[in-house]
């Protein structure tokens, strides 16, 4: 913990499927906003080289085995970030309702403002298949799913060009309303959460 206590950040939390265009949508984000928001996601991590990745694709390290490890801590990262007082702009991709609840449950308390993406599929798996780094067939899954088990704070269209829905998602998220969607899922969930 700091030295000083300072308050804790916010976390503005982007769900959607792959190709969906969170990325672009936390840089709008981040350029637009008035105060300074980290931009951090899984490919971030990925690309950063943080995993051995020649020794998963070889096959000496088993990706499957590794994989849970690396999202529970990539989500204890956030909480830890947030405690030092560092707002974030965050792209996850909750797989599954397990997945929100274990979220939810590790940010209670924390100010999340949860904001779905959607995208129609037909875009999505053009966008999977022009970028060449994507697993085909990767968006089509995630189109299916990742909405399906969320309430969001926000949700936008990825139509619309990433500055529009920047102002939008800025401006829904200055006139925030409480109970949060992650306080209500809480409070639905109940204390298994």
């Amino acid at each position: 913990m700091p030295d000083t206590p300072r308050p804790s950040g916010r976390i503005i939390l982007l769900n959607g499927a792959s190709s969906s265009g969170k990325s672009s949508l936390a840089r709008a984000v981040q350029a637009r906003i008035e105060e300074p928001f980290w931009h951090i996601s899984i490919d971030h991590l990925r690309d950063s080289g943080v995993l051995p990745t020649a020794r998963i694709r070889s096959g000496e390290f088993q990706w499957t085995a590794m994989r849970d490890a690396f999202f529970e801590g990539f989500e204890q990262s956030l909480l830890a970030y947030v405690r030092c007082g560092n707002n974030l702009i965050v792209e996850h991709i909750m797989e599954s309702r397990a997945w929100l609840l274990r979220l939810a449950g590790l940010l209670a308390g924390q100010d999340v403002f949860f904001v779905g993406l959607h995208c129609d599929l037909g875009e999505l798996e053009r966008r999977e298949a022009a970028r060449g780094d994507r697993r085909i067939g990767d968006a089509r899954r995630d189109f299916h799913q990742v909405h399906s088990y969320c309430r969001y704070d926000a949700e936008l269209d990825s139509a619309v060009a990433p500055e529009a829905n920047a102002d939008r998602l800025i401006a829904a998220w200055r006139s925030r309303a409480t109970p949060s969607a992650f306080q209500r899922l809480l409070a639905e969930a109940g204390p298994a959460a």
